[in-house]
């Protein structure tokens, strides 16, 4: 009966409350109160009849909780679940827990009173590796037993991380070219824009850092934008092969020296895609402007596109450039992420290019693969799944 009311009253809690982690641990903490008053003193299974080790009702509870749960008498560990014994290691049943978790703050925090009730939880940076980063809590139970529950934050910290440092980075990227403008302003309020021609040179220099801010706040607005759609497939059937080709007319036209080097290779139709027009226009933009500026001058790029089977389509993009290092290769679509920073910045590069390309082909639910040889050039691919794929959102 009072096993019952404790799942009651907890699972009451878990639909009401505003905190479902502390209900759960409410849930967790009351029932093994329950039992330790029922069976205060035991540590160990007790014998059915028959001589078979009776299974005590906590064990499959924790053992049902994916999170790693510990039951502690005093300070020692007498109870821990599958997930807590893979963390930490089998070992630590009937060891001390402050050297069984071996974490400052978690030896900070078990060996403070309860009397206060409950307390907030604590962050353990660096348990079982040196990113992880778990949230402890701990409940008390009955006569000197303690509940210890773990949740894995690990993902959260990483996601916090990578916030931070995108707002950094994007705030660094703003300052440097409004700080530049300010800077010719001020020069030429002085004597310096009495000159005719320093003022047209400083003028010329203006206009291309407002662009450069233009582009990367149109490139920023671009990436939310996408963000916000990631989950909802694109549905309208798109004609690939005349994307590109409407995308190689206009870079010809906008830069008619490097333009004339683009040869798209298409031998065989390409049945249409389900995708988004205008985030397909950007994507194409964004990797043949790649491939034109970081290829050398008079070489080709080349644009070819290819159907599988299965209705299956691949676009790849290869230039003839100095092409990447090894190491760069894995980091190349993160955002601001650049090789070389003074030459993209000379190029007129954000940073944001193949971090907008990624989450673009993210959305079509298809894969970007990128294969470079230095000194020899960058082969860019895209796979895109056939369009029969049932459209729809995504959860």
């Amino acid at each position: 009966m009072a096993i019952a009311l404790v799942l009651a009253g907890a699972v009451a809690a878990l639909i009401f409350a505003r905190n479902p982690e502390a209900a759960l641990l409410a849930l967790v903490a009351g029932v093994a109160a329950v039992l330790v008053m029922r069976h205060p003193s035991e540590t160990v299974p007790a014998q059915a009849p028959g001589g078979r080790e009776a299974r005590d009702p906590v064990d499959d509870l924790i053992e049902a909780l994916t999170d790693p749960i510990l039951v502690l008498a005093g300070n020692h560990v007498v109870r821990a679940n599958g997930a807590a014994r893979a963390l930490l290691g089998a070992h630590i049943l009937g060891q001390d827990v402050r050297l069984a978790l071996r974490h400052p703050d978690a030896a900070r925090r078990l060996g403070e009173s309860d009397d206060a009730g409950e307390r907030e939880p604590v962050m353990l940076i660096g348990l079982g590796h040196r990113e992880a980063h778990w949230q402890m809590q701990v409940a008390a139970i009955r006569h000197d037993r303690r509940l210890v529950h773990l949740v894995d934050r690990t993902r959260s910290a990483a996601a916090e991380k990578m916030r931070v440092d995108f707002v950094a980075n994007a705030s660094h990227e703003l300052r440097t070219p409004l700080a530049s403008l300010l800077g010719f302003i001020e020069t030429l309020e002085d004597e310096a824009g009495a000159d005719p021609a320093l003022r047209a040179r400083f003028l010329k220099v203006m206009a291309g850092e407002a662009r450069r801010m233009q582009q990367l706040v149109a490139d920023l607005m671009s990436l939310s934008r996408i963000e916000a759609d990631k989950n909802r497939l694109p549905t309208e059937p798109l004609d690939l092969t005349a994307i590109a080709r409407t995308t190689v007319d206009a870079l010809r036209q906008s830069e008619p020296d490097r333009g004339a080097d683009l040869v798209i290779e298409c031998p065989h139709a390409v049945p249409p895609i389900a995708g988004d027009r205008a985030q397909m226009s950007q994507l194409l933009h964004n990797l043949i402007g790649n491939a034109m500026k970081y290829g050398r001058a008079g070489t080709p790029v080349t644009i070819r596109l290819a159907a599988a089977d299965n209705g299956a389509v691949t676009l790849a993009v290869t230039d003839q450039g100095d092409g990447i290092a090894p190491e760069h290769l894995p980091r190349l679509t993160e955002r601001f992420y650049r090789i070389d920073s003074g030459r993209s910045r000379a190029l007129g590069g954000t940073g944001l290019g193949l971090a907008i390309v990624k989450h673009i082909v993210e959305r079509h639910r298809g894969r970007l693969g990128i294969i470079s040889t230095p000194g020899e050039g960058t082969v860019v691919t895209v796979n895109f799944p056939p369009s029969r794929a049932q459209p729809g959102v995504m959860s």
